[in-house]
């Protein structure tokens, strides 16, 4: 019989609080000798999870000890950054017993899943692997105190995130889900460039979105807004028949790309230099197209940092991904692991100098937490903000809803997660996508 907190989350809604989405009762439904809390928030300029430790430190912990206790975990570790010293300083009381904190410099991608079970544990999951099959069980900062919170019968309404970039005042906020990206800039005090873009989630990482009224979801982690016309911007917005015009065109093999590739250095069989020798030379329709690239972990180190004539290593690893997994069978070499790059840890790559290289250094300056008051008019309510199947409708079209309540769900033996209205009020509109619910 599973652990009673695992149902009370699973209640509640949470799911991994960036990235994907993974449901997280389902990760706290496994047995490990070790729990994770991946508190390392490499992405440049996001601050929310520095600030979530910094000011609700007893409950992320007090999340982390149910986690243990359903999983059965001997020991947590969380693992964040060490010039993180206002959330240090908050957690360092909490951590009695098998709990300890693990610092880590300020590179990037240091909050990858492999690295941070490495840094930590000194394991390393096999290729396409999971932390399980070493041991571990990794969540995240907000994630943990959503668990807390889940533990009191309180569900997953709110939403903690960084608005940096173009605005007039980079904050943290804690914020109805369901708003819109436009509302949130507002509370920053609004863009200062005529044309602003969103890019959800990191600048190293997150995709670019020109829709101002997107919706806050369950995963967003924060939002860098750019003048359209930035460099950065026009990278991520470029088509995809332009990536890969522009992978064929030019490159000279100078392999700088695998050769700061942080998976490569921890010894797994990925070279994006000869995914680009491919898209040049043999082309896509050879049957071993891109096999280098398969255990990418989309970082973009190679693409915005490696590369000097700015091509597209990482762009071609992801559609060699897509192009595999129609195949429904990856190539034997996956499965192999060599040694530790012994050049790895000289190869790190400084945040500061990633900023600089992206051309954010103006925008590289603090977003701290500001306690907004806000009551939104309308929300949207996405019905996919997790990984596994949609969740299906469980209201009607003017059907009046009260905050917490349960409006769409998963079907049963189906991976996903419930999604709560975030605002009293009534449901205005049911899409394909979407419940609109406006206040009353």
């Amino acid at each position: 019989m599973s652990h009673p907190i695992v149902q009370k989350v699973r209640a509640a809604g949470v799911v991994g609080a960036g990235g994907a989405g993974f449901p997280t009762h389902v990760k706290l439904n496994a047995k490990a000798d070790t729990f994770l809390v991946n508190s390392v928030e490499c992405e440049p300029l996001l601050y929310k999870d520095k600030e979530l430790m910094r000011l609700q430190a007893a409950r992320m912990v007090e999340g982390l000890r149910l986690a243990m206790d359903a999983t059965g975990a001997a020991r947590g570790i969380i693992a964040l950054k060490a010039k993180a010293h206002d959330a240090i300083a908050a957690l360092e009381p909490h951590m009695m017993g098998p709990l300890s904190l693990h610092p880590l410099d300020n590179y990037y991608p240091a909050g990858d899943e492999y690295c941070v079970v490495y840094e930590c544990t000194g394991r390393v999951i096999p290729a396409g692997g999971i932390p399980l099959q070493v041991g571990c069980v990794v969540s995240n900062t907000e994630s943990l105190v959503n668990v807390a919170l889940a533990d009191q019968g309180l569900p997953v309404v709110q939403k903690a995130l960084t608005v940096a970039g173009e605005v007039a005042n980079p904050s943290t906020f804690i914020v109805p889900v369901g708003i819109s990206a436009r509302e949130v800039i507002h509370m920053a005090g609004g863009a200062t460039v005529d044309d602003p873009v969103l890019i959800d989630g990191g600048p190293m990482m997150g995709p670019c979105i020109t829709d101002l009224d997107a919706p806050v979801t369950k995963t967003s982690a924060g939002w860098v807004v750019l003048s359209r016309q930035h460099k950065l911007a026009m990278r991520k917005l470029a088509p995809e028949h332009q990536r890969v015009r522009i992978a064929k065109a030019s490159c000279d093999q100078c392999v700088m790309c695998t050769e700061l590739c942080p998976r490569y250095l921890m010894g797994y069989a990925i070279e994006p230099h000869k995914v680009m020798r491919m898209v040049g030379f043999a082309g896509e329709q050879h049957d071993q197209w891109g096999r280098h690239g398969l255990l990418c972990c989309e970082c973009n180190i190679c693409e915005y940092y490696a590369c000097p004539e700015d091509l597209t290593p990482r762009s071609m690893c992801v559609r060699a991904k897509g192009a595999w997994s129609k195949k429904g069978k990856w190539p034997p070499h996956l499965e192999g692991l060599g040694r530790i790059h012994p050049m790895r840890e000289a190869r790190r790559v400084p945040v500061s100098r990633l900023v600089h290289r992206l051309g954010l250094t103006q925008y590289d300056v603090p977003a701290p937490f500001r306690d907004f008051a806000y009551e939104p008019p309308r929300v949207r309510l996405m019905l996919k903000q997790h990984l596994g199947a949609p969740a299906v409708p469980m209201v009607a079209e003017g059907q009046k809803v009260a905050m917490a309540q349960v409006v769409a769900d998963v079907p049963e033996g189906k991976l996903g997660a419930p999604i709560h209205a975030s605002i009293d009020g009534r449901v205005a509109r049911i899409d394909e996508t979407s419940i609109w619910i406006e206040r009353k």
